[in-house]
């Protein structure tokens, strides 16, 4: 895998914000999701050489509350805070217009950041992207009753990380969740606050998609157990200059799952 350079960030309140990254020529930043132990290296360690060599400077911030990153107690995680840290960050790195990849909550937080200023994002590849519905309605998906765990608590441990990681995939995936993956995860879920979760506030941005003009690629897996994949029909419903791909018998993490596909259909979108 290409080396990875480490770099953190001072920003506004006070919060300590690393980004990783590799390679060079045009800026392209990976967004990560929520969950126990994320970070932008553990979630996307299977893409990014792919995206180097073929000729991209990969940007992996951590956001605050995961990773490297600051991990304040006592606040509500809103995606503005994260949208905003996540900016100021970019900023502060030299990174002013670039294409982001989002997964997630890292999905949301790209549509937010193109929302906010749509003069500084080019492309957008979203894999299962969050905040596109109502907060309440994602709590009556079957994967969020999964991932109720002992996390933050002293008998958390790796058997449990291990089951919350494969909570992410299709059953057929399973087996190939490495043991390294569950490890780095673990190391960082042991750093976070249960706040990083429990008070997390999304908005539904799914009433302002049509905003959005800039091309996007949306990547769902059918089998998504945490972000309903009908909901790339509000992308195509609302969205200008979009195409969407489902994924039979696969889950939340795209880029993990079906790692070389994903490479090359994004690879290949953002070279457009």
């Amino acid at each position: 895998m290409a080396a990875l350079r480490s770099r953190t960030h001072r920003v506004t309140g006070g919060h300590d914000i690393h980004i990783a990254e590799a390679g060079d020529g045009p800026p392209l930043v990976f967004l990560h999701g929520s969950g126990p132990g994320a970070s932008g290296a553990s979630n996307f360690r299977q893409n990014i050489a792919a995206f180097v060599e073929a000729g991209w400077r990969v940007i992996l911030p951590d956001l605050i509350g995961y990773g490297a990153s600051s991990k304040p107690e006592g606040i509500d995680y809103t995606l503005q805070l994260f949208t905003d840290t996540v900016r100021e960050a970019l900023d502060l790195h030299g990174i002013g217009k670039a294409s982001f990849v989002g997964n997630s909550l890292g999905g949301g937080i790209a549509l937010q950041l193109t929302l906010d200023n749509p003069a500084g994002t080019d492309r957008l590849v979203l894999m299962a992207p969050g905040c596109v519905a109502e907060q309440a309605s994602y709590f009556t998906m079957p994967g969020i009753a999964k991932m109720v765990s002992n996390f933050g608590g002293p008998d958390f441990n790796l058997a449990e990380q291990r089951r919350l990681v494969c909570n992410l995939v299709h059953p057929d995936f399973v087996a190939q969740i490495p043991d390294w993956l569950v490890e780095e995860r673990f190391a960082v879920a042991r750093t976070q606050p249960k706040d990083v979760l429990v008070r997390m506030r999304t908005p539904n941005l799914g009433l302002r998609l049509a905003g959005i003009t800039c091309p996007m690629l949306v990547m769902w897996g059918l089998n998504d157990e945490f972000c309903p994949e009908s909901h790339a029909r509000l992308f195509l419903d609302h969205c200008p200059d979009v195409r969407t791909m489902t994924f039979t018998r696969t889950g939340h993490w795209v880029q993990v799952e079906r790692a070389a596909e994903f490479n090359t259909h994004a690879i290949g979108f953002l070279n457009g």
